[in-house]
């Protein structure tokens, strides 16, 4: 029972610190959310860049 409880508690924690920071302390503008938007996707292309390069170089072997 002792992992068990261990576990719960920490998951109590990181909802707690979710719950703090659930809304952005900052106001944001409309420009500044297209941006962090672009950035999330350029990065999202990055990354499946970098898987594609990954299954190509497995599949040559």
């Amino acid at each position: 029972m002792g992992i068990k409880k261990a576990i719960h508690d920490l998951v109590e924690t990181i909802r707690a610190i979710n719950k703090k920071y659930a809304k952005p302390a900052l106001k944001t503008n409309k420009a500044t959310k297209v941006a962090l938007f672009c950035l999330r996707l350029y990065l999202l292309l990055l990354v499946g860049l970098l898987f594609f390069k990954l299954f190509v170089s497995i599949k040559k072997g």
